[in-house]
């Protein structure tokens, strides 16, 4: 199977995102088994801090261009964030659920979608620059909520139902008027973490 990269995302010729997830996980992980290594004081404020600061960001690189769908994939990604909540010893013994929710984290699958829908924002409003209609058709039919709802296309293949402009609409057109009027991107943000909030009990 042929692969190239380009500025660090790694596109197969299937299109299919698993080296991805694979290679980000090797690289995650070796940096937790570094910090493992070489801390001793374990403690949650600093087992977060370096997690968030040095790990995270090589599962979530770019992300929207490869964001996983398959279960397979998905887990792998999570087993890191897994992994790392269970290094400080005062969250031994709790679920993973428990231990994220002591250290005020998400799911990384839930900070995907969150990118998803902030990246959508940015696209609708005009804060990047880029043609929104490359990406999305709005709706004209059933728009109670908010009026910039988006049309969802259908596709035979897994490639085009979970590429970004057709995999976050259903997400998107969830959202309220309050959330979707804001006027800044970070007023957007503030607004999302707070519905997810309500809807999941922490992000």
């Amino acid at each position: 199977m042929k692969e190239e990269r380009d500025l660090g995302v790694i596109v197969q010729s299937d299109l299919k995102v698993s080296q991805q997830c694979s290679n980000s996980v090797k690289t995650a992980n070796k940096i937790l088994g570094m910090i493992n290594r070489n801390f001793c004081n374990k403690t949650e404020e600093i087992i977060l801090s370096l997690y968030k600061s040095l790990v995270r960001p090589h599962l979530e690189y770019c992300v929207q261009a490869w964001r996983p769908h398959l279960v397979k994939d998905i887990e792998l990604l999570e087993s890191v964030q897994r992994r790392a909540t269970h290094m400080s010893p005062s969250l031994k013994g709790l679920t993973y659920s428990q231990r994220l929710e002591a250290l005020n984290l998400t799911s990384l699958e839930t900070r995907r979608l969150r990118g998803d829908l902030i990246e959508v924002y940015k696209i609708v409003k005009g804060f990047d620059d880029i043609n929104s209609s490359k990406f999305f058709k709005f709706s004209e039919t059933n728009l109670r909520g908010h009026d910039l709802k988006l049309y969802k296309s259908r596709f035979n293949t897994n490639i085009g139902k979970f590429a970004f402009s057709n995999r976050i609409v259903d997400e998107w057109n969830l959202l309220s008027l309050g959330i979707i009027s804001s006027n800044t991107v970070l007023n957007f943000k503030i607004k999302l973490d707070q519905y997810f909030k309500n809807r999941l009990g922490f992000i």
